[in-house]
């Protein structure tokens, strides 16, 4: 029997000029608003039908650096309707979101009580098949994401503990497997004292195997959303913990392309001017976190190359001209005013 080995370099940027292949659309706004997030998803929305899955990071009680609460309420109210349901799963660690019950009342602590919120492992899971897989056959998911016509994956855009940076690629392969077989699978060898001990790449190879199987579940009625703002070098998962944010804020990118979206991202963070992004890139190259991109394109799931359209001036922008005007440092906005995010008088203002 061959011995499974994970790939190297995950360490590794590549930069643009090396890549080969075709180019996928991504689409940019500075527009950091709920205008702006209603804005890009008017990109990315017409092959989402029937009944929509918004996969949705709705964060530890009171962690602070998620989407604003008021931001996707606005979508929904405008735009989604009563079409989409946010869709979230138990975690693997224990915390406020471990058991149903405990994750309820998180989400109401968030304010996440405006629409219908699916935690798809309460009743169980499904298996979904991994093609080309070289870890797993199937993965397991939250059993309820069978019962959806499409999904919008809405990320927050961020460093992450054991990934490096979490973008599209981890809110789904994380996000979606369920809370105690699917994440076990893709954290933990068998018998092993420490849950958290795949790491690196081979981490990388299989959560990006997990995403793959949604991803291809779905096929053509998925879109992602990557929200640059608030980007601590922590998971949400981290809540209050997280370490502070030094990075600056960005915008929002889009596409059809789970690759193409999660490169641009960590494009922009390499090309931060006056060494900007440099604490996102210790903790992306320190976990080996690049090996998400590589192993993506390997499994055919997208383009590491791409077009980037301004959709707020029309026209056709480089990585340079995004990062342009950015200076190191970061600055709260009127979320980040208060210790907890959901004092909900201060954000409805």
């Amino acid at each position: 029997m061959t011995e499974i080995r994970p790939g190297r370099n995950g360490d590794v940027y590549v930069p643009y000029h090396s890549r080969i292949g075709s180019e996928s659309l991504v689409y940019f706004t500075r527009d950091l608003s709920a205008a702006g997030l209603e804005k890009i998803y008017d990109k990315v929305s017409s092959n989402l039908s029937g009944k929509i899955a918004v996969k949705l990071h709705t964060g530890e009680p009171e962690g602070p650096n998620i989407i604003p609460r008021p931001w996707v309420k606005a979508l929904f109210e405008n735009r989604l309707k009563d079409k989409a349901t946010i869709v979230e799963t138990n975690t693997y660690y224990k915390g406020g979101r471990y058991t149903t019950e405990e994750h309820r009342k998180t989400l109401e602590t968030n304010g996440w009580t405006f629409c219908p919120v699916d935690i798809m492992d309460a009743e169980g899971v499904a298996a979904l098949p991994v093609h080309n897989g070289k870890w797993f056959k199937e993965m397991h998911v939250g059993k309820d994401l069978l019962n959806y016509d499409s999904m919008l994956v809405l990320t927050h855009f961020k460093g992450h503990t054991q990934g490096g940076f979490g973008g599209s690629n981890k809110n789904i392969g994380i996000g979606c497997a369920d809370g105690r077989i699917g994440k076990a699978e893709i954290h933990t060898t068998p018998g092993q004292d420490n849950q958290w001990d795949i790491a690196k790449e081979e981490f990388m190879e299989r959560m990006t195997e997990s995403t793959h199987a949604t991803v291809d579940h779905f096929g053509k009625n998925i879109s992602f959303i990557n929200v640059m703002r608030n980007m601590s070098v922590s998971c949400d998962c981290e809540g209050k913990d997280a370490e502070p944010v030094m990075t600056p804020d960005v915008g929002i990118l889009a596409s059809l392309d789970i690759l193409a979206v999660d490169q641009a991202c960590v494009d922009v963070v390499y090309a931060m001017p006056s060494h900007a992004g440099k604490h996102m890139i210790e903790r992306i190259e320190s976990r080996h976190g690049l090996r998400q991109l590589s192993y993506m394109k390997e499994l055919g799931m997208g383009n590491d190359r791409y077009k980037i359209l301004d959709i707020d001036t029309g026209q056709f922008i480089t990585i340079e001209d995004i990062v342009k005007d950015l200076k190191p440092g970061w600055q709260p906005d009127q979320y980040n005013t208060f210790a907890g995010r959901n004092d909900l008088s201060k954000m409805e203002k």
